[in-house]
């Protein structure tokens, strides 16, 4: 028996650590990549339902204002149903505006308000 032998019948388990170790390497990788390919799905699939709701929103929102307009268009000029769309049109997009205003103040950082007289004498920066 030459010593190759000799080694390899004293250590029959050397070659399953081997295995053990490239085993495990293999899951470490597989189990990184996994967790990247699920982020990566995540994305995918939160830009797709975010792209349907917006999408259905609009939808929604165009439908309801063209028909609106289509209606009021068929109706005679002096119609009361007419003057009260128009209005009610008119009143709803002022109270957007204004809240629309209203969110974009809060976002603000803090602006010092002029004085009295830096209003008066117009030298308000």
């Amino acid at each position: 028996m030459g010593t190759e032998q000799a080694t390899l019948q004293s250590d029959p388990l050397s070659g399953l650590e081997s295995a053990r170790d490239s085993a495990t390497k293999a899951l470490g990788d597989a189990a990184t990549s996994a967790r990247e390919t699920a982020k990566i799905a995540a994305q995918k699939v939160q830009k797709t339902a975010h792209s349907g709701v917006y999408n259905a929103a609009y939808g929604v929102s165009f439908g309801t204002v063209f028909t609106g307009v289509f209606l009021v268009e068929l109706l005679p000029e002096g119609n009361v149903v007419r003057r009260g769309f128009e209005d009610g049109a008119e009143a709803g997009f002022d109270s957007a505006v204004a809240k629309a205003e209203a969110r974009r103040a809060k976002r603000r950082p803090y602006i010092e308000k002029p004085s009295e007289e830096e209003r008066v004498s117009g030298r308000v920066s």
